[in-house]
């Protein structure tokens, strides 16, 4: 497909992209979200090679605010509780300087499809409602929080040549200050 050869940055809603869509409710009013660790590689990997991304979600935990963190997304890339995602997204290309047709989205749900048609690749997990199957010009095989997001970034990537992994390259992913601080007692390049 040659839109994969287009694509110079990703944006990504969360519930059943970036997760299966299960939510935990906590007693203290927070929510427990599953990530898969491949989708979360790939993400790094992205970034390590110069790849802006977003996250665009109508959530908002403390959980998401680390999960980016550990991606490497900057902070002004983190959208929650987004209601108009289309305007958050447009702002992500206007901050980093990308024409729409330079960035991949991925959504599953009803507020995701005006993104996934403005997107220059409109993405959906296969598991997706219907509008957004319609809607996307990319239906991944995987199913959101099962290796959608790693099906599009290796897809993207090994068509720029940059799907390589250098084990002695720093990681760009931040982590919260006791992790980093354990890692570094280890003798880990955090």
């Amino acid at each position: 497909m040659d839109k994969f050869k287009n694509i110079k940055a990703f944006a990504f809603d969360i519930d059943g992209v970036l997760t299966d869509g299960g939510l935990y409710a906590m007693h203290d009013g927070d929510i427990i979200r599953q990530f898969n660790s491949k989708d979360g590689f790939a993400i790094r990997m992205a970034v390590d090679n110069g790849f802006p991304v977003a996250i665009i979600t109508g959530g908002c935990s403390e959980s998401i605010i680390h999960r980016a963190n550990s991606y490497g997304v900057k902070k002004p890339d983190l959208f929650m509780m987004s209601r108009d995602k289309l305007t958050d997204f447009n702002l992500f290309c206007e901050r980093n300087s990308l024409r729409k047709e330079e960035v991949a989205y991925v959504g599953d749900d009803l507020p995701d499809v005006p993104v996934i048609l403005a997107a220059g690749l409109g993405v959906c997990p296969c598991d997706a409602v219907p509008e957004a199957v319609d809607a996307a010009d990319y239906v991944s095989p995987y199913p959101g929080g099962r290796g959608c997001v790693r099906d599009l970034i290796e897809k993207v990537l090994r068509e720029a040549g940059k799907w390589l992994f250098d084990p002695h390259l720093p990681m760009t992913g931040k982590y919260p200050d006791n992790i980093t601080k354990f890692a570094k007692l280890t003798g880990r390049n955090v």
